[in-house]
């Protein structure tokens, strides 16, 4: 068995009967093929930034290192075509030094460019899906790659085709971005409200996620962590109603749909959960929404603090946490929301 300590930012100690880096196709497909032929089961990792080893894993991990990135342009649009191996702030670094708007409220987003399609990242009022153009993907059963249009990957709040349709024997290889010459900020989110529209600079934006984020969220090489662990509850406008009523400070963002979306990080506080531990593993004293590796915790230890949070802003709001975080157990990707019921 080999540590996948050093491959996740949670560094939770787990194992791995093996662990091989591809920097090509051909690397890729052999790998898969192997585990295949050793009937092992595979799992595909970037750089592990919202993944919990809950046990050893009992198969292969293919480490993507798949890198390049190419930009084209027209009178409106420019193109980006992303491998899935490049890091994903690099990437809006690179957008950034070549004049190019729209990624900066997507900054400091741990992970690679393929692992952002998945869960649809998103940050400051943009996701993914606002910015893509198109999900390069390979079949690896069939040896055959095929591009899925922005339409075609049925992307939600943290959720995408790649969840569930293409969750077996595909992989995300390259991802493509369509960005407008006619640039508009979003800052509708935390204190990016306070600039001014008409002035404000990308650079600007860009300077202050990184801000926000550095002040708040800890750095996975002191404290492991997966950054947001739980998704914002998005409850029905009845719901939020009579929650409301009770809490007149209530943070909310209405949904297009009429739903509404609620801050989890500020429901685990108003349950004074900041500090409080399980094991090895503790809610970030700063921002209660990260979990923390903060004393050589195990796996479990993570499932059992977010099972006692889970049920704890149950009881006081009615309102049911989700896991943001990916569980990984030992055949694979595993159910996290029946993991911490």
């Amino acid at each position: 068995m080999k540590s996948l300590q050093y491959f996740h930012t949670f560094h939770i100690s787990a194992n791995a009967n093996e662990i091989t880096e591809v920097k090509n196709l051909e690397q890729l497909k052999g790998a898969w093929i192997g585990a295949k032929a050793q009937n092992l089961p595979v799992l595909f990792l970037g750089q592990g930034s919202n993944m919990l080893f809950v046990e050893d894993f009992n198969g292969i991990v293919i480490i993507n290192r798949l890198l390049g990135i190419s930009h084209k342009q027209d009178d409106c649009f420019h193109y980006l075509h992303v491998n899935s191996g490049e890091n994903w702030h690099n990437l809006v670094r690179y957008s950034l030094e070549r004049g190019i708007g729209g990624l900066e409220n997507l900054a400091l987003i741990p992970g690679c460019a393929g692992s952002a399609p998945i869960q649809n990242i998103g940050a400051y009022g943009v996701e993914f899906k606002d910015v893509c153009h198109y999900v390069d993907v390979l079949d690896l059963a069939t040896d055959k790659q095929f591009r899925l249009s922005t339409e075609e990957c049925d992307f939600g709040y943290r959720e995408s085709i790649f969840k569930h349709r293409y969750r077996h024997d595909h992989v995300i290889i390259a991802i493509g971005l369509k960005l407008s010459k006619n640039w508009q900020p979003v800052l509708e989110y935390g204190t990016l409200v306070n600039f001014d529209r008409e002035r404000v600079t990308v650079k600007q934006i860009f300077d202050e996620v990184c801000h926000i984020r550095q002040s708040k969220l800890p750095n996975p090489d002191v404290f492991g962590n997966a950054g947001s662990f739980f998704k914002n509850p998005v409850i029905s406008a009845k719901q939020f109603s009579e929650l409301q009523k009770l809490n007149e400070n209530l943070p909310h963002f209405p949904q297009p749909d009429g739903r509404v979306k609620l801050a989890a990080g500020w429901l685990i506080e108003q349950c004074n959960l900041k500090g409080f531990k399980i094991g090895g593993a503790s809610v970030h004293k700063k921002q209660a929404l990260v979990l923390i590796n903060e004393n050589n915790a195990t796996g479990q230890d993570v499932v059992k603090l977010a099972h006692y949070i889970r049920q704890t802003v149950a009881e006081k709001f009615a309102v049911y946490l989700q896991p943001e975080v990916r569980f990984i157990g030992a055949e694979g990707e595993i159910d996290s929301e029946k993991a911490i019921a």
